[in-house]
């Protein structure tokens, strides 16, 4: 099977799992008990946090695990609506964002309890700063805007957004779980005050998450039951699950500047070579170059339906996806594509095709081989 669908999840590397390992066996002790047990825990827990924090930047006390991406941006969204609620009630996000931070304004909103601004994006999936500007109000409580879409590879202009919030003194808010191992990551730099990253979009496991947050930016639990994270994020926390996010994220930066040029020269392969070998094929969102992830080929095949495509893709074994797959089994086209303003026919024969750290150009050469016939089979 060629795995070219690595933006949905990433393999777990050995050396990621072995790290993780002794936590859930020999030194398996809840990190909150005071014995040795219990402390030998907690200074694995500590040693992480450390880690992590000193790879975006940041510091020890502003990193809070989670149990995923999405309770993070959950954490994000509603512990900041929580802070300020009774003075400001005005979330502003893009029409583009990850479903956990779209159903979560929608969520508010539908509880009367907050309004929301869903800004456009342009013709490439990009969040306009000067739109960010103008949505802002007095009683805006928080800007949410991704620092990169899963789904089409689209990078926003985050340091600029960044800027505009923190000239306005609106706390800023960006999912960065497609962004952090890929391209170089810097709280400061980026001008955030939020951010969220998870394991399992780095060759890490599922079910451990991040969310930073800036000194002095306040939030309220939104869950309850514990003292855990410095009393933000209650339940016991994952052990292992901490030690595996450090060490994917450590090793991912430090391979960084090799994998990265490598990867960017496969996508820029498979997608010429699809463009140049199947007649009317699109390739969506922001032209290849810097403004796009480096693994991500989003296309259209207008003719070929984007789920008979998934699944005889499949079917040659090549797995990849129309889009998230948080929206597995959706029968509509992608709200991130739709919001592009593409035409029908693209809209429902768009296909995403991200590649990881093991793909080869034999992979590509394969996948582009199986796309041309498939292709050429469903417009029959």
């Amino acid at each position: 099977m060629i795995y070219l669908d690595h933006a949905a999840t990433t393999p777990c590397r050995p050396e990621v799992a072995e790290a993780m390992l002794p936590y859930l066996t020999e030194h398996f002790g809840n990190p909150s008990s005071v014995h040795a047990i219990g402390q030998e825990a907690r200074r694995a827990l500590d040693a992480s946090r450390d880690r992590v924090a000193a790879l975006i930047g940041a510091k020890a006390e502003e990193i809070v695990f989670t149990g995923s991406g999405t309770e993070a941006d959950n954490l994000a969204i509603i512990g900041t609506f929580l802070q300020q609620r009774g003075r400001k009630n005005h979330l502003v996000t893009a029409a583009t964002e990850h479903h956990a931070v779209l159903h979560t304004g929608e969520w508010l909103h539908g509880w009367g309890a907050a309004e929301v601004t869903v800004l456009p994006v342009d013709a490439a999936g990009r969040v306009d700063p000067e739109d960010v500007r103008r949505a802002i109000r007095p009683e805006t409580f928080l800007v949410s805007i991704m620092a990169a879409n899963n789904e089409i590879g689209s990078v926003n202009p985050v340091r600029e957004i960044g800027a505009v919030c923190r000239e306005a003194g609106v706390p800023f808010h960006t999912d960065a779980v497609q962004w952090a191992g890929a391209l170089p990551l810097n709280v400061d730099d980026l001008n955030v005050d939020l951010l969220v990253l998870t394991a399992h979009k780095c060759y890490g496991p599922k079910g451990i998450g991040v969310l930073y947050a800036r000194r002095g930016t306040r939030f309220q639990p939104v869950t309850h039951g514990g003292g855990q994270e410095r009393g933000r994020r209650p339940g016991t926390e994952s052990v292992a699950g901490a030690v595996a996010l450090a060490k994917a994220l450590e090793l991912a930066v430090a391979e960084q500047p090799q994998a990265r040029p490598r990867i960017t020269a496969l996508r820029d392969r498979l997608v010429r070579s699809v463009l140049e070998r199947i007649p009317s094929s699109f390739l969506n969102g922001v032209e290849l170059g810097p403004d796009r992830l480096p693994n991500n080929a989003n296309l259209s095949f207008p003719g070929a339906e984007s789920d008979m495509l998934v699944l005889n893709m499949d079917l040659e074994g090549i797995a990849c996806s129309s889009g998230s797959a948080c929206t597995a089994g959706a029968i509509e086209p992608s709200h991130v594509v739709q919001a592009l303003g593409l035409p029908h026919e693209r809209l429902i024969s768009a296909l995403r095709l991200s590649l990881g750290r093991a793909t080869t150009e034999a992979d590509v050469d394969i996948a582009v081989d199986a796309l041309e016939r498939i292709v050429t089979r469903l417009r029959r």
